[in-house]
């Protein structure tokens, strides 16, 4: 319930603080006392559009503050949470409007957007008026409500999960299509290059080890013409053994004296032919280490350059090629069960669609099955409200190739004001008087079904008769018993039936220099009072009192 209004420097009002009770509550004053500035400020509460001009003149910005109280389980606590704004059960709007034109919006003393403040203010509270454009007269919201009226919330639930699985089944389709017309368009350049890679078969590492034995075979190969060499000149023609032999014989064969002379000379030809024999072997073992085969480099290169060139093709490393490969595989596996994974999720596919169409035919027959419940409770409410001779009407088009969330239906209320006229759009059809009884009317019936907790009606018995007055205050009065009702009126039949009764009076103080809005809570003396005057007028007599008193017997017996 809205337990409090507190505002401050918005037009006529420097300072209000309003407490508020549960159950329906009239708000009662002169033309021009300041109702429509009350309605005002809780509208800027509520996220409504911002105006410079309501700032009271004199000052630098004005402030207006709603707290309602809420239980947890209300559908706005989990708004709050989603937005990470904490409430104990209490929610206490807060905009202030500046001068300038801009305004400020709290929740519970945290900032939010003007955007937030309205989504959570329309969930709180509903402002009906004689050309009030929103809530009922809303046909987005007509089918939300004949669902909460019938109590379709397993039904829904049950084709927004059907549409949700349909949903998912057509994207799996589609992208398993894509997948196959594409594997299809790339099969020949895939073949190919399966071919390719499955006849250069390489391994991951296995560049490293071509560039590794490469490398090693040119050293080899660079090292053979140095033995070579080193072989000429100690084995070849011109080799210094056969020299150094025939020297050291000539020396063998002198006398002995003059073989002695030379021993030295001997002995180290001797030794530089041993060193030269160990030096010819030590080459023969290098040579026999050294054998292999030309066409092992030949072989190691051209694979080498080969691996190569197909990364370079398939811009990758030579160690990726393996898993190209696969890739390409796998297109080719794919596409060759393509046909078969088709057919299974065009299975899946047509069963979502009956799971859907079930689904969504239920919720429509429950919800053509509601819609007459509806019109009977909302026309058994219109005689007493001197719309005796009109209808209403739900109109409710079922269009099964319209696939939603919320099934094949477009619903929207209608009425026809007089026999014998063309049925339409309430907004279209009813007089601005009609609207408000059919509103009222139709939130009788809706109460506790997807109504706000807290319903304002502003002035909806304007140009009514008694009898149609007392049954809106009756009606409002029922109302009131399972949401909170707030009413400015001017009917005194409706008045008579509020539990709470506020006065909005226009005061001149400081001597004349500022006129202000005022509102006071009424005790039951003041309430009768103020009743014969909405009676009588201006001068009240001993005959409007007594009809204020019969209005207020009769509520109070």
């Amino acid at each position: 319930m809205l337990s409090a209004i507190s505002i401050q420097n918005i037009v006529l009002i420097d300072q209000l603080d309003l407490p508020l009770e549960g159950g329906m509550t009239a708000l009662t004053g002169e033309t021009g006392a300041g109702k429509s500035i009350l309605l005002d400020s809780l509208s800027l509460a509520l996220g409504g559009r911002g105006d410079n001009g309501l700032v009271r003149k004199g000052t630098e910005r004005g402030q207006v503050v709603a707290s309602v109280e809420l239980p947890m389980d209300h559908r706005v606590m989990a708004l709050l949470q989603e937005n990470e704004l904490m409430s104990d059960g209490e929610i206490i709007l807060r905009r202030v409007q500046y001068g300038d034109g801009r305004t400020r919006g709290f929740v519970n003393d945290q900032p939010i957007s003007a955007k937030l403040m309205q989504k959570i203010g329309q969930e709180l509270i509903e402002i009906h008026g004689q050309h009030d454009d929103r809530a009922l007269v809303d046909p987005t919201t007509h089918r939300h409500l004949l669902d909460a009226y019938g109590g379709h919330r397993q039904l829904l639930a049950a084709t927004k999960d059907a549409h949700k699985a349909l949903t998912a089944a057509q994207d799996a389709l589609n992208r398993q299509e894509a997948a196959v017309e594409k594997a299809r368009a790339d099969e020949d350049f895939a073949r190919h290059v399966v071919a390719e890679l499955e006849e250069l078969n390489t391994e991951k590492g296995e560049e490293d080890d071509l560039a590794a034995q490469r490398q090693r075979l040119m050293e080899l190969e660079k090292a053979a013409d140095e033995v070579r060499d080193a072989d000429e000149v100690i084995n070849g023609p011109s080799a210094p053994s056969t020299a150094l032999a025939g020297l050291m014989r000539q020396l063998m064969r002198k006398g002995e004296g003059e073989q002695n002379l030379f021993t030295p000379v001997i002995e180290n030809i001797d030794a530089a032919l041993v060193a030269l024999d160990r030096t010819s072997e030590a080459l023969d073992d290098i040579k026999r280490q050294m054998e292999f085969d030309p066409l092992e480099l030949e072989n190691a290169e051209e694979r080498l350059f080969a691996l190569r060139a197909a990364a370079r093709k398939h811009q990758c490393l030579v160690d990726d090629l393996p898993d190209i490969l696969a890739k390409y595989q796998k297109a080719i596996q794919d596409l060759e069960r393509g046909d078969e994974d088709l057919t299974q999720l065009r299975e899946a596919l047509a069963k979502a669609e009956t799971d859907y169409r079930g689904a969504a035919i239920a919720l429509s027959e429950a919800r053509a099955n509601t819609a007459e419940d509806l019109i009977k409770a909302v026309e058994a409410e219109l005689p007493d409200l001197k719309l005796g001779q009109a209808r209403f009407l739900v109109d409710q088009k079922v269009d099964e190739n319209r696939v939603s969330a919320n099934g094949f239906d477009i619903i929207e209320f209608h009425v026809q004001t007089n026999p014998g006229t063309n049925p339409g759009p309430m907004m279209k059809v009813a007089s601005g008087g009609e609207l408000s009884r059919f509103l009222l009317a139709l939130k009788v019936v809706l109460a506790d079904k997807g109504s706000a907790p807290v319903l304002i009606f502003d002035e909806i018995d304007t140009g009514v008769g008694g009898a149609v007055a007392d049954a809106i205050g009756k009606r409002l009065a029922r109302l009131s018993e399972k949401v909170q009702v707030l009413c400015v009126t001017h009917a005194p039949q409706v008045a008579a039936r509020a539990s709470q009764h506020l006065l909005i009076e226009k005061q001149v103080v400081d001597e004349g220099s500022l006129t202000r809005t005022h509102v006071k809570p009424l005790d039951e003396a003041a309430r009768r009072e103020e009743i014969a005057r909405m009676l009588a007028g201006s001068e009240i007599t001993d005959e409007a009192r007594a009809a204020a008193n019969r209005l207020r017997d009769e509520v109070v017996a």
